[in-house]
């Protein structure tokens, strides 16, 4: 084996159910509940809109390199996120359009890339695929290899292990381990009850409770003049 080249070809998933515990959760009340350090560097940003959802299928590329991803695309399955370490390496895109489009076809739910990507329009055009990077180039991949496949990479500063949970919406990505995405889910539609509730009185009666606020600049020695 060359170092630096390993492909694992299959790996153990979450149930499908609990993966659909996060159906249209906002990513921002997810990341609330893991500490507000849960999402990836801003810097990797959704191309197009909608919801990403599914399990992580990983995958560590050289600088500017695509072979790995080339071997990805048909071990993937449906329902897979497909994940890319390019390093942030951002003068040479990974993928576009084509390679988006085949795994679009064969039931992959979306791809992070912590790298570039080309295609922007066609990207962004996708639906129910979205597309998440950190940059947009037309330079094309080099497919020389090596790399690794369903490894523990790093997406924007996040470790990622094969089998976790993506979400992503319009304000970033984040990544769950599947061992605590229930309590996750539970405390999240917590804050989206309680956040609804916030949300009626002021849309009803104008008004935004918040008790907290005076507590802490009293604490703080804030003086009010």
């Amino acid at each position: 084996m060359a170092v630096g080249c390993k492909i694992v070809k299959d790996f153990k998933r979450p149930p499908a159910a609990l993966v659909e515990r996060f159906r249209d959760m906002p990513v921002a009340n997810i990341d609330d509940n893991m500490g507000r350090i849960a999402a990836v560097d801003a810097a990797v940003r959704p191309i197009g809109r909608g919801q990403l959802l599914g399990t992580a299928f990983t995958i560590r590329v050289p600088q500017g390199d695509n072979l790995m991803f080339h071997a990805a695309m048909d071990m993937a399955k449906p329902g897979d996120v497909i994940v890319i370490d390019a390093n942030g390496f951002t003068e040479r895109a990974i993928f576009g359009e084509l390679m988006a489009s085949y795994c679009k076809k064969r039931g992959i739910k979306g791809i992070v890339c912590d790298g570039a990507v080309r295609d922007r329009g066609g990207l962004a055009a996708m639906k129910d695929f979205p597309v998440y990077a950190r940059a947009v180039t037309p330079n094309g991949p080099y497919k020389n290899g090596p790399g690794e496949i369903n490894v523990p990479v790093v997406i924007g500063g996040k470790v990622v292990h094969p089998g976790d949970i993506i979400v992503g919406d319009d304000d970033g990505v984040v990544i769950i381990d599947p061992a605590i995405a229930d309590e996750i889910a539970d405390a999240t539609l917590a804050v989206e009850k309680k956040e609804a509730d916030i949300m009626e009185h002021i849309m009803k009666d104008g008004t935004y409770i918040r008790p907290w606020v005076d507590e802490k600049l009293k604490e703080i020695g804030c003086e009010m003049i």
